[in-house]
């Protein structure tokens, strides 16, 4: 009985009931929070409760002459900048396989992903979250995150597609 209070109290959860105290509960949080009907936005003060302050995006974009090109911003302007797409068309995106890498307190995640404007809806991208994390000794906190997206040039490997 002692041992499942102390399971209990061990769990930790934001305002917006996201169970960031285990791998699972965050990663789970960091895909729902991004899943956004036609019309509506992200919750920015949801999402920045996942991530420390000043957390960095990083997001791979191909430009005119065909090289890749990284654009490094803040979360808030993350948001701002994926607004008015999210609105105009909504946005689903499932964590569809995992990859873990740990070392002391610090945590990297390759998250493969597929992402569709609806959740019944075709999928419009596949890609993988290179996504950072610190646990704190009570809860998981993401510092960081790149991602890229499949391409012709660029298929996902194997390894991130097997379960």
């Amino acid at each position: 009985m002692l041992a499942c209070f102390r399971l209990l109290q061990a769990q930790v959860t934001t305002k917006y009931g996201d169970e960031v105290s285990t791998l699972d509960g965050i990663m789970k949080a960091y895909y729902d929070v991004v899943t956004v009907k036609k019309g509506g936005k992200v919750s920015y003060e949801r999402d920045s409760l996942l991530h420390i302050t000043n957390a960095g995006v990083g997001m791979l974009q191909i430009d005119k002459e065909g090289k890749t090109v990284l654009q490094y911003i803040t979360l808030k302007e993350y948001h701002r900048l994926s607004d008015a797409y999210l609105e105009k068309n909504g946005f689903d995106e499932k964590e569809i396989n995992r990859k873990l890498e740990k070392f002391g307190n610090i945590y990297h995640v390759w998250s493969t992903y597929e992402s569709r404007n609806t959740a019944d809806g075709p999928v419009i991208e596949r890609g993988i979250n290179s996504v950072e994390l610190f646990f704190d000794g009570k809860r998981f906190w993401i510092t960081s995150w790149i991602f890229d997206s499949e391409r012709r040039d660029n298929p996902i490997p194997k390894e991130y597609l097997e379960k």
